[in-house]
């Protein structure tokens, strides 16, 4: 029987015990940081999952011709670079990657962008599957056969500038943004230089680690808090942030918590907060 992936994160000890599983593949999704120096720390100590498959977010999975990072890819583009990867349409899909939450709910988000469900988000990423002293290897190429991946877009998942200008002034929607909170308020630099400093007009602040202790998710109960803390009213909620990376964070946690009525945007504040003419509250 095809394994099926009940939840959208799995610990550690759930992974080691179906590894061997058929149809499982489990996803490298590591990029680097916007420093240079989490860069260095992962090529020094570059490490993965034994069997893992590189997802490759930069250079394979985004529109690499799109003005603005980690733009996603057409439908089309999706399911044939997701078919060359070996992944099918039975495949469970595990995804992880060095920092422990960091870009492997960006990898969650796209499949389920993309119509796939039987996925999920490794708690704890690698740091917790190394200190459990669970298999890993050098990286390598392990390659699989073409996949049949078919694609069931979901576009209400995704959010452009256009929508996002309308949602400011709709009393239903709300915009979170996973920023840290000097970024959001404008007393942090950005990390890219032609980006203004600042905030998208009526959205809030939700660093996206204010879900996460220790690398590992928040309970259920305890995500539940933080966004009736920040949305009492269960609006419908758009998540931004640099460049869509740590937004998938909140999606992921808003799943988590129960709460499916949610997408992400997809330019987040480089777009924004790059483009001439729109509005910019510090």
């Amino acid at each position: 029987m095809s394994l099926k992936i009940d939840n959208p994160i799995v610990s550690v000890d759930w992974l080691k015990d179906h590894l061997k599983d058929d149809n499982l593949i489990v996803l490298d999704c590591t990029i680097p940081k916007v420093t240079a120096q989490a860069t260095s720390e992962i090529e020094e100590q570059k490490v993965q999952i034994k069997g893992a498959i590189l997802f490759d977010i930069k250079n394979t999975f985004s529109d690499i011709t799109a003005n603005f990072p980690n733009t996603v890819l057409t439908p089309n583009e999706f399911e044939q670079k997701a078919q060359e990867l070996g992944i099918n349409s039975d495949s469970a899909i595990v995804c992880y990657d060095d920092f422990g939450m960091y870009s492997s709910p960006r990898v969650w988000w796209n499949f389920r962008l993309m119509g796939f469900n039987n996925i999920a988000v490794l708690d704890g990423g690698l740091p917790k599957w190394k200190s459990n002293d669970l298999p890993i290897e050098f990286p390598q190429k392990n390659q699989l056969s073409k996949g049949n991946f078919k694609v069931s877009y979901q576009s209400e998942k995704l959010k452009h500038t256009k929508d996002v200008l309308l949602a400011i002034e709709n009393k239903d929607i709300l915009i979170a943004d996973a920023r840290s909170k000097g970024r959001f308020f404008g007393t942090e630099r950005e990390p890219r230089e032609d980006v203004k400093s600042g905030h998208i007009p009526n959205s809030v602040s939700l660093p996206f680690n204010s879900v996460i202790d220790n690398d590992l998710f928040k309970s259920k109960e305890a995500l539940k808090l933080v966004f009736n803390t920040i949305n009492p009213d269960n609006k419908t909620l758009i998540f931004s942030c640099g460049s869509g990376i740590t937004a998938s964070v909140l999606a992921l946690a808003a799943e988590v918590s129960g709460n499916k009525s949610y997408a992400v945007y997809d330019g987040s504040w480089t777009e924004w907060g790059s483009t001439e003419g729109l509005p910019i509250e510090i």
